[in-house]
């Protein structure tokens, strides 16, 4: 159901994948991809976004190590290339690419101005600088990581911010989430929820971890969320 468009830097460009809403004028959502780029996970997102109401758009932020990445996580040799393209990753870069997608997302004819942004895994901790950093109305971290060194962020915080937080995150230590939950809890414009039980990707459908209840409760909260802050 998506197209894809292409995105202008400084540095170059860069595609993104389009999922379009019925409406005439809608509110628009960035997609911000996991470690596998922008997959049929991402684009089944994207795609559910778009049924939802929302302008939806998910950038390929690897495209300056390599363009076009489409993977699972399915097999080992998969998880080694995704692991060489994180640890490749250059996240401040990625937070500029995802400021250009929302400046293209709001030069969109179909576009109403609104702007919210969800992120899983590295996107996760993408959609967490996406909220301090760039002038999104409203972002979504699910299962964020390395967000532990990153909380004196949220001082620079003026936008709403859901988090979901896996309680048995293999990829953020126990440690790690005492520090951001004591840091963040009590800030105005963030709201946490955590899942007891579950793992890191607990919402990636198929995944290994993926956990139906848990994943229909976080999302519905996202869609919640979304309809109050970009309604």
């Amino acid at each position: 159901m998506g197209e894809r468009i292409s995105i202008s830097t400084p540095a170059g460009e860069f595609s993104a994948y389009v999922a379009r809403p019925k409406a005439e004028k809608a509110p628009a959502v960035v997609v911000i991809q996991e470690i596998f780029g922008v997959n049929e996970v991402m684009r089944d997102i994207t795609d559910g976004l778009a049924s939802e109401g929302y302008l939806a758009i998910c950038p390929d932020l690897f495209w300056r190590i390599e363009p076009g990445i489409d993977i699972t996580d399915k097999s080992e040799a998969e998880w080694k290339k995704a692991f060489e393209l994180f640890n490749a990753f250059d996240v401040d870069q990625g937070v500029k690419d995802i400021q250009a997608t929302i400046k293209a997302a709001r030069a969109d004819a179909q576009c109403n101005g609104k702007i919210g942004a969800v992120g899983y895994c590295l996107g996760g901790k993408l959609a967490f600088l996406t909220a301090t950093r760039t002038d999104v109305d409203a972002a979504v971290s699910y299962y964020g990581v390395g967000l532990e060194s990153l909380v004196g962020e949220a001082e620079k915080l003026t936008r709403p911010l859901l988090m979901h937080i896996a309680e048995e995150d293999q990829f953020v230590p126990k440690e790690a989430q005492a520090i951001i939950l004591q840091a963040l809890k009590d800030h105005p414009q963030i709201e946490i929820h955590t899942y007891a039980g579950r793992d890191h990707a607990f919402a990636r459908v198929g995944g290994e971890h993926y956990h139906e209840a848990d994943a229909k409760l976080a999302n519905g909260r996202t869609q919640q969320f979304f309809q109050r802050t970009l309604g």
